[in-house]
């Protein structure tokens, strides 16, 4: 099975957004699976790699600040839709299933 270092090692040659790869590339290349492959790259975002990515662009290493900003706010916005979505099956206002506080009025 594939390593994340493996994998750090094959985006070593993806650097900057012109240059991404898909999923299913890299999980050809590492011979895994494409959801082992994203499991990895969240594990090495964890770890604070610099591995960018979007559906339009596949995953590459950062060659800029803007870069990493753009798959920072890629990230919070599906972070933000998985939320909205939870708090309309739970029937609550998105601030009460996050949990802000609430000044008494």
């Amino acid at each position: 099975m594939a390593t994340t270092h493996q994998l750090l090692a094959a985006l070593a040659g993806h650097i900057g957004r012109d240059k991404g790869i898909t999923s299913a590339h890299l999980a050809a290349l590492l011979d895994v699976p494409a959801r082992r492959v994203r499991t990895m790259v969240s594990e090495l975002r964890l770890e604070g790699e610099a591995v960018c990515g979007h559906p339009a662009t596949g995953y590459f290493m950062a060659a800029t600040a803007e870069e990493i900003e753009a798959t920072c706010q890629f990230l919070r916005a599906r972070a933000m839709h998985s939320l909205v979505l939870e708090s309309r099956l739970r029937k609550l206002p998105l601030p009460d299933l996050v949990g802000q506080l609430k000044l008494r009025t």
